[in-house]
């Protein structure tokens, strides 16, 4: 009796009157409750059976001690998440053992590593534990607390099938799982759901998708592929509701499976089952779906939630890239289903939802139509008017952050696979501007690379090259400009030194420097071509030409002399880290190699020279033409203040004309001799200049006088 008081009072938590008490206490506490352990200890087992009224109140201790962090991970030190597991399947009357120890695992779950915890629930004799307990909670209770406790051993199991390290395969817990899963949908001999019932409950529907659910995490282990057989499908009774949840928890299950196992998919007519359920999603009977889960997220009153999953379980098939897959999928006819109207997706819907669907639709295309070009004629006009129509759309809503940088990804993917290589389609998509959008994109600096890739894939089309040329954005800038100024935006990513012109600024500074890679690493000059801008730009440049482009300024022509001589340099920079592995690994080449290596560096060199030469050419004639214009200027405004002076001066005579009378009659002396001696212009020469001096001396009279 003393001994269920005490252990009744420490259901309650110690009082704690400063903050510092947790720390000073903390070692007394545990003292305390390890007297307490050992005081509660009894051997005798005639004693532990008259004890069992004290069972309540040590679960009540054991879970306090639990709820600690601090006493969590001294639990788990003592390795008391295996110990806790081996014996919840003790035989006790009540059957609280097997709560309890649920209940401890879960808040070592919580509050500790998991990875760790899982660890210790690895082991064989763990696993089976957790199984013994799992079917009997399953196949011999029926109430609503064991079914609960059920649903959270299943879940404890969840976390161990994340661990590579798990033993559900081994210990045969993995195709009971498999069967369970499965029971109700397929038909099975096996005596051990011979009695098995479901109640159809919440419960049981949460335990269909925590199996569901397990099935993914076990698809990790190419070994879990294996278990189970196939069977023939039987009736359901599912109420609607839970048939929804249920259909989509197994679409989105076999996005992760189909993959996995590929031959039982095919065995099955995966792809005709999911396009007839597409078919069925876009079709014009109503449907209500009642949107419960994660996985009816957008598609609540409609089937859109159906047409997600079902177009992510094709995504997730065709990124194989499996010939007989695609191949079966475009004898039924996919290509012309998903494009159009067909997919069911209207232009104007915008919604999170409707983007991922519109781009894993572009990647199931870009999947089938990629290496086969009469694919490629079926994707046609129709598709070709899709990738524009999201192009226009993605070029003002790239960082929207609904999703439309990757329907935009998606359609430029879609362009490469779809598009490039195939004449008529591209002809028809630089009709309708397609090129034109493409450099849209790229002006406003987004994917750079995919982007530039395409449009120096499409210059292999004799059309192309007049679209870019042709191409200005809402500035003005020409494409050539744009691609110059992306040349110079990677130099100052990539660190290399440019003058205040562009122009190299030493011989060592035409191209990347390079670490030393080792001989099993592929060079970093070449794999330099493949991860930056500058080869697909000069790629660009070398269908464009480099003489007579529109738009260029000093600066940008002496990146263009780079840009001419980026092969040139490329070979350079090869052999030059060519030279410097040998050096680092002490090899010395025979002197034939040795004298040819020096001359390729001084080709080398002599190549960076004419391009300062070039560069400072190029700097000093717009320096001249400055000073040229410079000097225009100045001679207009000399002779606009020139016209100044005589347009003052030509209005101080009007006024001196009409204010001072003597000036006045000198005047009119000069007209009245100019008109007498008009035949004779000597004459009229001398009688002009004589009056004009009589008129300039009646001047200084009057200044003069005042």
């Amino acid at each position: 009796d003393h001994q269920s008081v005490a252990l009744f009072c420490l259901r309650l938590p110690f009082l704690k009157e400063k903050t510092s008490d947790e720390l000073n206490y903390a070692k007394d506490v545990i003292d305390f409750l390890s007297h307490i352990g050992t005081h509660c200890f009894i051997m005798s087992l005639c004693q532990c059976q008259q004890v069992s009224g004290l069972l309540y109140y040590q679960s009540h201790l054991h879970d306090c001690i639990s709820l600690s962090d601090m006493n969590c991970a001294s639990i788990l030190n003592a390795r008391g998440a295996e110990t806790i597991c081996l014996h919840m399947n003790e035989p006790e009357p009540s059957g609280q053992v097997l709560f309890r120890s649920s209940e401890i695992l879960w808040n070592l779950l919580e509050r500790c590593n998991m990875e760790e915890v899982t660890a210790q629930l690895c082991s064989m004799e763990c696993v089976v534990s957790l199984k013994e307990a799992f079917c009997h909670q399953l196949l011999n209770t029926s109430q609503h607390f064991d079914l609960q406790l059920r649903n959270d051993l299943l879940v404890i199991t969840s976390f161990i099938a994340e661990s590579p390290n798990s033993l559900l395969i081994e210990s045969l817990f993995a195709k009971q799982l498999v069967l369970f899963a499965t029971f109700a949908e397929l038909k099975t001999h096996i005596p051990l759901i011979h009695n098995l019932k479901l109640s159809y409950s919440n419960e049981d529907l949460k335990m269909k998708k925590l199996l569901l659910n397990l099935l993914v995490l076990m698809s990790k282990d190419s070994a879990a592929l294996q278990v189970g057989d196939t069977l023939s499908l039987c009736s359901r009774r599912w109420s609607a509701v839970q048939q929804e949840e249920l259909q989509l928890q197994a679409l989105a299950t076999l996005a992760t499976i189909a993959p996995l196992m590929l031959d039982d998919y095919m065995s099955c007519q995966g792809n005709a089952c999911l396009l007839l359920l597409l078919d069925w999603c876009v079709g014009p009977d109503s449907y209500f779906s009642q949107g419960h889960s994660f996985h009816g997220t957008g598609g609540r009153g409609s089937k859109r939630a159906q047409m997600r999953r079902c177009i992510r379980v094709l995504r997730s098939v065709t990124s194989l890239e499996e010939e007989s897959v695609n191949q079966d999928l475009c004898d039924q006819g996919t290509i012309g289903q998903l494009l159009g109207n067909k997919s069911g997706l209207t232009p104007d819907e915008e919604d999170a939802v409707a983007l991922e669907m519109k781009s894993d639709l572009q990647l199931i295309i870009s999947a089938l139509c990629e290496t086969d070009m009469h694919r490629k004629e079926l994707f046609g006009s129709e598709g070709v008017e899709m990738t524009i129509n999201f192009l226009k759309k993605g070029c003002d809503k790239f960082y929207s952050g609904l999703g439309h940088n990757k329907l935009v990804l998606s359609t430029v993917d879609c362009v490469r696979s779809c598009i490039i290589g195939c004449y008529t389609t591209e002809d028809y998509f630089l009709a309708q501007d397609g090129v034109f959008l493409l450099l849209d994109l790229l002006a406003v600096r987004s994917c750079f690379l995919p982007l530039l890739w395409k449009v120096s894939r499409l210059c292999d089309n004799p059309n192309t090259v007049s679209h870019i040329l042709d191409w200005r954005d809402g500035g003005g800038q020409t494409a050539a400009r744009l691609l110059l100024q992306l040349w110079r935006d990677e130099e100052e990513d990539l660190g290399l030194k440019r003058d205040q012109h562009g122009g190299i600024t030493g011989l060592s500074a035409q191209h990347d420097i390079h670490p030393s890679l080792h001989t099993h690493m592929s060079s970093a000059a070449v794999l330099e071509i493949s991860e930056n801008l500058r080869a697909k730009i000069y790629s660009i440049f070398c269908k464009l030409g480099f003489q007579e482009l529109p738009g260029l300024s000093t600066k940008d022509y002496v990146t263009l002399s780079i840009v001419r001589r980026y092969l040139d340099l490329k070979v350079g920079e090869v052999w030059d880290e060519i030279s410097r592995e040998l050096s680092l690994e002490g090899v010395r080449p025979i002197t034939p190699d040795q004298e040819a290596l020096n001359a390729i560096c001084r080709i080398t060199e002599d190549t960076a020279r004419r391009i300062a030469t070039e560069q400072s050419s190029i700097v000093e004639r717009q320096r001249q033409e400055d000073v040229s214009e410079e000097q225009l200027m100045y001679t207009e405004i000399k002779s606009h203040w020139k016209q100044r002076e005589l347009l003052a001066k030509s209005r101080d005579n009007y006024v001196a004309k009409t204010s001072n009378y003597e000036i006045l009659k000198v005047l009119y002396v000069y007209i009245k001799i100019h008109k007498s001696y008009k035949g004779s212009t000597c004459i009229s020469l001398f009688l002009t200049q004589f009056v004009m001096c009589l008129y300039a001396g009646s001047k200084s009279t009057e200044a003069e006088g005042h």
